[in-house]
C-alpha cells in the first residue's frame, strides 16, 4: 500500500473521547480542515465498529473544495469508509451507510455469512483469517485501496501503531486534561514496534488554531500479513 496514514486528536493525557454521554470536541475549525484534507487525499477511510456505535460517523469530505477537487481528479467526492468488526454487532441504519460511494466492512471469517445477511447490499463485507493490520491492508489492496486513512478508536489505532503498519502518524493534541479512568485513550497496553531502542521520526510539529499538532513519519517497512 503506498500509504497507510494514521490520524486522531487526543487530550494532554491521552484521551480521543470521554468515558460516557456527549461527544469530546477536541479539534478546532483549522485543525478539521487539515484532517479533511487529509479525507480527500485518502482512498479510504478506516473505523472501528465501537466508534460507529458511539459517534455515528459519516466519515465523508464535508468541504465544497476538497469534494470538488476529487472530482475534477475522476474520483468519488468521498473515500470509500471502512469498519472493522470482530463481533458483527453493526446497525445497517447507521449514518456510515448513507449516501453514495464504496463501504467495506471487515470481520473475522466466521463472523462474515451472518454479517452479509444483515447488511445485505448496503456494504461489501471482507472476512479476515486474522484481525491485524497487515491483514487489514492486504485486503484493502485487495479492492483497490491504494491511500488509507485511519481515524479510530482505541482498538483500531492499537492494531496499527503496535504493528507499526503505517507509514504516518498525525496527533492533533488540545490543550487540556479529561481525567477520567474510564476514557477511551489513544492506544491500549501491547507489544509497541516502536519503544525506546527504536523511535519515529518527528517531521514537524506546528500550531494550529491553537492545537499542537505533531506529524511523524515510520521509517520501517511497513508489515505484510502472514
Amino acid at each position: 500500500m503506498d500509504l497507510v496514514q494514521v490520524s486522531v486528536a487526543m487530550s494532554l493525557d491521552g484521551c480521543i473521547d470521554r468515558a460516557g454521554g456527549e461527544r469530546l470536541v477536541l479539534s478546532g475549525a483549522e485543525d478539521l480542515r487539515e484532517v479533511q484534507a487529509a479525507r480527500a487525499a485518502a482512498d479510504a477511510v478506516l473505523v472501528g465498529a465501537g466508534t460507529l456505535r458511539r459517534d455515528d460517523p459519516r466519515l465523508t469530505v464535508r468541504v465544497p473544495e476538497l469534494r470538488q477537487g476529487r472530482l475534477d481528479r475522476g474520483l468519488p467526492a468521498d473515500p470509500a469508509r471502512v469498519a472493522l468488526t470482530r463481533s458483527g454487532t453493526i446497525d445497517p441504519d447507521a449514518a456510515f451507510f448513507a449516501g453514495d460511494g464504496r463501504r467495506f466492512v471487515l470481520c473475522p471469517t466466521a463472523v462474515a455469512p451472518g454479517l452479509r445477511r444483515r447488511l445485505g447490499a448496503v456494504a461489501t463485507v471482507l472476512p479476515l483469517e486474522r484481525t491485524d493490520a497487515p491483514s487489514i491492508v492486504a485486503a484493502l489492496e485487495g479492492v483497490g485501496i491504494d491511500r488509507l486513512l485511519v481515524e479510530g478508536g482505541t482498538q483500531v489505532l492499537t492494531l496499527f501503531l503496535a504493528s507499526g503498519c503505517f507509514h504516518r502518524l498525525r496527533l492533533a493534541v488540545a490543550p487540556f486534561f479529561v481525567g477520567q479512568a474510564g476514557a477511551p485513550r489513544l492506544a491500549a497496553a501491547a507489544d509497541y514496534l516502536h519503544g525506546g531502542d527504536r523511535r519515529l521520526r518527528v517531521v514537524a510539529t506546528r500550531s494550529v488554531g491553537g492545537i499542537a499538532v505533531i506529524e511523524l513519519e515510520n521509517d520501517a517497512a511497513v508489515p505484510r500479513s502472514r
